[in-house]
């Protein structure tokens, strides 16, 4: 089919209460891709991305870099990896070459399907269109085969389900807590919103991806970290894996009057910042700052810096720009995004995506006693007395991944991991 490059799209936020309204308009040229604001929408409800876009009504062109020629606001609703390897095959089988294709093409792809309040218009012809009653265990053996290699075919269902980012096989899909088996890639009302992780022989902890994540997310929780909240759901035996994690998206609401589902907007730390989430490029230190100017909180920094510690020591490494993020109501106050993506992900060479304070692994007492003054702790023997908290929550891992059907050589290797990371750590620890 010929194709062009779509040359200008309308840009809309879905407010709390479920109503569409009009947030500016992108546009782009051989020059590049610009953004310009509308003005009702500044005057009733403020800027969405304070450090980097200005609230003005002036045409804002976006850096080449790091976010594929977009402002760092619209690339927040791009998937990457696995959403990516999906739009690419429907574009191959349109017969569009996905170099041809630009980042506004996707964002058009992507139209009301993505994490957070924006959607676009017009909608790309290609977007598959929804689907209900879809077969879950169907869809993850599709994904599954999919990741795999093993099938160059894909599934409606899920192109539909797939405008998320990571690159781990997933689907975001509706369904109740409690009858999962009846789910869709649209929200019926009274549904929840979620994010369904699928696993593979090929990922770093294979089938146990979601077990191992489950168990972290329930150490957070406890940890009094603010993580989603998550269920694991029963995977068929063909899938290899006992269960699938669903995250529950926190970006979703019900309004109590209306049937339209609203939304809270959310931006990323890379988003937020330019921070390339594909390289070492934030420090946790620019994190806490942000937290605290943006969420005009205290709090905020020294949630942030709980968070970090946690990271340290259970050895969440990949804990990169993407996986940090904010959401803003309806008033324009923001608040940290939930505790997401923390899981069990060591790097080859001990280092962290984020740093601390210039130290990706091992970071020195003098640092972190830095980082814990930047997040408003008041002494460093308070700031410790949090960090000996983490250590405290993380020694309930064995049970906990027991209780969650965790294999005995994957608790292991995690708690070994652990004990080294202590050990590395122990100047921080009362």
């Amino acid at each position: 089919m010929a194709f062009s490059p779509i040359q200008k799209l309308d840009v809309y936020r879905t407010l709390t209460t479920g109503t569409n309204v009009p947030v500016g308009t992108l546009a782009q040229n051989r020059r590049g891709v610009f953004f310009q604001y509308d003005a009702d929408y500044l005057a009733r409800l403020g800027s969405l991305s304070p450090f980097t876009l200005h609230a003005t009504t002036a045409l804002q062109k976006a850096p080449k870099e790091p976010h594929d020629g977009l402002h760092g606001l619209f690339a927040d609703s791009l998937p990457d990896g696995w959403g990516r390897l999906l739009q690419d095959r429907v574009f191959r089988q349109h017969g569009i070459i996905p170099s041809q294709v630009t980042p506004m093409d996707r964002l058009a792809f992507v139209g009301k399907r993505g994490m957070g309040a924006l959607n676009f218009a017009p909608v790309s012809d290609l977007q598959p269109p929804d689907t209900d009653e879809v077969d879950m265990a169907v869809l993850g053996l599709e994904a599954e085969a999919l990741f795999d290699g093993q099938t160059n075919d894909v599934l409606s269902a899920l192109v539909a389900a797939g405008s998320s980012g990571g690159a781990r096989p997933k689907a975001q899909l509706f369904f109740t807590a409690d009858n999962p088996d009846s789910c869709r890639t649209y929200p019926a009302y009274g549904d929840d919103a979620w994010l369904v992780k699928f696993t593979s022989q090929n990922l770093a902890l294979g089938h146990e991806e979601g077990l191992c994540e489950a168990v972290y997310l329930a150490l957070a929780k406890a940890a009094g970290l603010q993580p989603p909240e998550w269920q694991l759901l029963e995977a068929p035996k063909s899938s290899g894996a006992r269960a699938w994690l669903a995250v529950k998206r926190f970006d979703w609401c019900w309004p109590t009057d209306t049937h339209s589902a609203g939304r809270l907007h959310m931006h990323s730390a890379c988003g937020l910042l330019d921070a390339d989430y594909r390289a070492p490029s934030l420090d946790y230190l620019d994190l806490i700052k942000a937290s605290r100017q943006l969420c005009r909180s205290p709090a905020a920094g020294q949630l942030q810096f709980r968070r970090a510690i946690f990271n340290l020591l259970a050895c969440n490494q990949d804990d990169h720009s993407k996986n940090w993020a904010f959401l803003q109501d309806d008033s324009g106050q923001w608040q940290p995004a939930p505790f997401y993506d923390a899981t069990f992900s060591p790097h080859p060479f001990n280092e962290h995506a984020t740093a601390f304070m210039g130290y990706g692994k091992k970071p020195p007492l003098k640092a972190m006693q830095k980082l814990a003054d930047a997040a408003g702790f008041d002494d460093w023997p308070r700031a410790q007395r949090h960090i000996q908290q983490m250590a405290d929550v993380l020694t309930a891992f064995t049970a906990t991944a027991r209780d969650y059907g965790v294999s005995d050589n994957t608790i292991s290797e995690i708690q070994t991991t652990f004990e080294q990371r202590r050990r590395e750590n122990s100047a921080l620890l009362t």
